[in-house]
């Protein structure tokens, strides 16, 4: 499955449409905290985006997204967001309870960037997630 397709008109699109795509992904993710979209969306498209180098160029794309970078960013996304919802519960609040007051920031602008971090973690889990799917299935378990 990881096999490269012998087409110059595929690698050329496959190689100018993937950063549109992880750009506008990007997009997705950091203003899903206040606009339709969010971490999910936005690390399915990002994952989606290394799925299409995958396809077109076989064992090429491994050398910019190592078959194991899925694991790390999904384990990573993971750790963060568990870390940012027990966070609150340490300052005296409920869990993932955003709206706190914090030394230096007041309650609306660390609820802002709580659901921002949130948004941004959620994103990083769901993309590794789904390459560390897609790479299993596609070697067969095997490294």
């Amino acid at each position: 499955m990881t096999s490269v397709y012998d087409s110059l008109f595929l690698h050329t699109v496959a190689r100018a449409i993937v950063p549109i795509i992880q750009v506008f992904a990007f997009y997705i993710i950091t203003h899903g905290h206040y606009s339709p979209g969010g971490g999910f969306q936005g690390g399915v498209m990002l994952a989606a985006s290394i799925i299409l180098l995958r396809i077109s160029l076989g064992e090429e794309s491994y050398g910019r997204f190592p078959r194991n970078a899925g694991i790390v960013l999904a384990g990573t996304g993971a750790l963060c967001f568990a870390f940012l919802g027990f966070v609150p519960l340490f300052l005296g609040g409920s869990f993932m309870d955003y709206g706190l007051e914090l030394f230096w920031l007041p309650s609306a602008t660390a609820h802002y960037w709580g659901i921002f971090l949130a948004e941004v973690f959620i994103g990083l889990l769901v993309w590794g997630s789904l390459m560390a799917i897609y790479d299993a299935l596609a070697t067969g378990g095997e490294e």
